[in-house]
């Protein structure tokens, strides 16, 4: 079965579409099989894949025979269809053999209000039996139709039932940071949302009428695989004064705050964790700097940062060899980081 992997994080620009974009792209050229699903209403991440500029270009492709969006994909729970939830159909991500989308609906956010009163798990659940389980349930079935070994999901930047939902019953999670104020502040937010979370997933997984629904609420588990840290400015090959100042005031939090609640919580095992990357969990598992103009190229063209062509940039030369200097940094990065998820997951 497919591994599910989450990017969480509920302060916004912290680049977890690109992350998941990049990241997913580099385990797919190891070998991996690939499936980035998209949970954020916006549809960043379908719209770099898929090269969208609006809503218009999403709408002219979607369709409920078979499903071929979370949305669709979903809607039998949700909408109380009379009919069973089956396994979407992805996009082949061209360039990667081994990379697939499951693309985004704007209209998933429809989905949250009901969402969160099955999740109550009050007097109403018996008509809401269904929702709590679903979402796992279409993401498994999907990625065995696509004989994927991981989910890379990307989320919304909010609270909110859905993330909560897909946290809880997912297999692991990233969390991306920048190196600001607001990120540090997001830390203590997260250690105190993440352990709610999963007492939640528990009470929800001894629920008779979850375990016996037509999408059982699985067995929690979710574990931290660690925290990204990206867009800093360098100096001299490594963060600029300012920027390592809040790189370390976001070790701090992630030693000091985060993982403590994180392990008490049974979401993760700092030994095993150790044990397996030869590193503590509250050191970041990639740190690279702004992409800069390169993530423009990258939008436009549908590939990693460390994957464009000296023609698609329009560079040669002395210059087209400075910026492949930059992406070779990129890739090696990713590769690490991709090589020490595959360690963690293992």
């Amino acid at each position: 079965m497919a591994k599910i992997v989450c990017l969480f994080n509920h302060k916004g620009g912290v680049s977890k579409t690109t992350t998941v974009f990049n990241l997913g792209w580099m385990l797919g050229l190891k070998g991996q099989r690939v499936l980035l699903a998209d949970f954020d209403p916006q549809c960043n991440l379908t719209g770099m894949v898929m090269g969208f500029r609006g809503v218009d270009d999403l709408e002219s492709v979607y369709s409920s025979a078979p499903p071929n969006n979370v949305k669709d994909a979903l809607a039998p729970a949700f909408e109380s269809q009379p009919k069973a939830i089956t396994a979407a159909q992805c996009v082949d991500v061209g360039g990667n053999a081994n990379l697939m989308l499951l693309p985004g609906h704007i209209g998933l956010a429809e989905y949250e209000t009901t969402l969160g009163i099955a999740q109550q798990l009050g007097g109403s659940l018996l008509a809401l039996r269904n929702m709590p389980g679903a979402i796992r349930f279409m993401l498994d079935e999907t990625a065995t139709a696509c004989n994927a070994d991981y989910v890379i999901v990307d989320m919304s930047p909010s609270l909110g039932p859905m993330n909560q939902n897909l946290i809880a019953t997912s297999d692991y999670f990233l969390v991306p940071l920048h190196p600001d104020y607001f990120s540090a502040m997001a830390l203590s937010s997260l250690a105190a949302t993440l352990p709610k979370w999963r007492a939640w997933a528990d009470t929800a997984y001894n629920i008779d009428m979850l375990a016996n629904a037509d999408y059982p609420f699985p067995h929690p588990h979710a574990t931290f695989l660690g925290a990204i840290i990206q867009k800093y400015r360098p100096r001299n090959g490594r963060a600029s004064q300012a920027f390592q100042h809040w790189i370390d005031q976001l070790i701090s939090g992630l030693r000091d705050t985060l993982v403590p609640r994180l392990a008490a919580a049974a979401m993760v095992d700092v030994a095993d964790y150790r044990g397996k990357v030869a590193a503590d969990p509250w050191q970041p598992l990639l740190e690279v700097p702004d992409f800069n103009s390169l993530i423009a190229y990258s939008q436009e063209h549908q590939v990693p940062v460390y994957a464009l062509s000296p023609e698609q940039l329009g560079q040669d030369g002395a210059v087209w060899a400075r910026t492949k200097t930059n992406m070779d940094q990129f890739e090696e990065a990713f590769s690490a980081c991709a090589d020490k998820i595959l360690q963690l997951t293992s």
